[in-house]
């Protein structure tokens, strides 16, 4: 059974964020809320969490994982950044968006799209999600939290807990900024490529 933890919407509280950053460290997985509906995340590196989360999403080895960012210099490190997908990440961020991109060697393999070695990047507006990762100190390994059949992500940490806590080591409880997933933008070429519509407005690019 996972720990349901509530945490303010716009000043978590610090030692609950720890705790919560404690169990990641530890090989932990975590539901918690963004800017676009709730995520599910575990440490980079962290090989058993990766596969609990295809588990629970039926994913495949084909799908982007993103690597949920405090700020452009945490992406720095993991994704190589042309000038104009520089500046288009700089205009739009923090927000709900997905940039597709080139993951570097300091990225695990087994965290990059196995035949692209792509990966996702997200800088998030939401303050839970920031002060998550923050406290982590490092990009967070995540996915849009899509049950199977449906084509929203989860929205209600509650509900989560309710149907799916006996899989996930942490729940937190807060609101999302928007019950839509995010907009997903390949940004691999020069041209930047919409590959899903979401909470992000395409006309923004």
């Amino acid at each position: 059974m996972s720990r349901y933890v509530e945490l303010h919407p716009a000043n978590p509280q610090a030692r609950r964020v720890e705790k919560i950053v404690e169990e990641i460290r530890s090989g932990g997985i975590v539901a918690y809320p963004t800017d676009s509906g709730y995520a599910l995340g575990c440490a980079p590196g962290n090989k058993e969490g990766l596969d609990r989360i295809r588990a629970i999403r039926q994913l495949d080895d084909k799908h982007n994982f993103t690597f949920m960012c405090a700020d452009f210099a945490q992406a720095g490190p993991i994704a190589i950044v042309g000038n104009n997908a520089f500046r288009l990440i700089k205009r739009l961020t923090p927000g709900p968006w997905t940039f597709i991109l080139k993951g570097t060697k300091e990225v695990p393999r087994m965290t990059l799209n196995a035949k692209k070695h792509t990966l996702g990047v997200r800088i998030p507006e939401n303050p839970i999600t920031q002060a998550l990762v923050a406290g982590f100190g490092a990009p967070l390994l995540s996915s849009t939290f899509i049950r199977p059949g449906n084509d929203q992500p989860e929205t209600n940490g509650w509900e989560i807990e309710d149907f799916l806590g006996h899989l996930i080591d942490v729940v937190i409880e807060g609101p999302v900024g928007s019950t839509e997933p995010t907009t997903v933008v390949d940004l691999t070429s020069d041209v930047p490529e919409v590959l899903r519509e979401g909470a992000g407005d395409p006309d923004l690019l």
